[in-house]
């Protein structure tokens, strides 16, 4: 199955496609992965671009002012971002799969670590292919969301419903640590602010 047979398949015929790569070994996984990641890269380097042209006039007097090479400077600095986004999404692949694979255990799934990694790897197709469009690429990560529910369901062969509670609590449970470390820490940081405001 090729590239764009995949990207077809994953989004107009998910079940039937992660059928498909059932038998498709982690390296074909990453490789499909890892293209998208390129393409989108890619698309969000250019939107970013564009942006910024469109603010050039309005910061161009103030850097150059300060003696700074605007152009060059932008150029740098979107090579690293997009360096950063390549290497960064393979990370977060393997952390999210590992993330999810331990509610997928809990609830059943033993088809092993990298079924679930493939399951996100493929289901992330139309999040890479749309998220980078400004205002509608929301509507791409939650279909990914739908696709990495389908992927559990077939790759884990369990249920809908058990494919669709680990994905859940994943995606819930994290949000419920992120909002603790924050109010952790805003807490914390505002504690430090009083403690100059008490000395005087």
């Amino acid at each position: 199955m090729d590239y764009i047979e995949l990207v077809r398949g994953m989004l107009f015929s998910p079940v039937e496609t992660f059928q498909k790569v059932k038998t498709a070994d982690l390296g074909d996984a990453l490789k499909y992965f890892l293209i998208l990641v390129l393409i989108n890269t890619v698309l969000s380097v250019i939107i970013s671009l564009v942006v910024l042209s469109s603010m050039w006039v309005v910061y161009s007097s103030i850097y150059e002012s300060l003696g700074i090479v605007v152009p060059a400077t932008i150029g740098a600095g979107m090579v690293a971002i997009a360096i950063l986004m390549i290497f960064g999404s393979i990370f977060i692949l393997f952390i999210a799969a590992a993330w999810l694979h331990l509610w997928v255990y809990i609830l059943g799934g033993r088809k092993g670590y990298i079924e679930t990694l493939k399951a996100i790897a493929y289901g992330a197709t139309p999040e890479l292919l749309i998220g980078w469009i400004p205002f509608i690429g929301f509507i791409g990560s939650i279909w990914s969301f739908i696709l990495t529910i389908l992927g559990v369901r077939e790759l884990q062969e369990m249920s809908t419903g058990k494919a669709a509670a680990a994905a859940i609590i994943a995606v819930v449970v994290l949000a419920i640590i992120i909002i603790l470390v924050a109010a952790f820490l805003f807490i914390a940081y505002m504690e430090m602010m009083q403690v100059p405001m008490n000395l005087y």
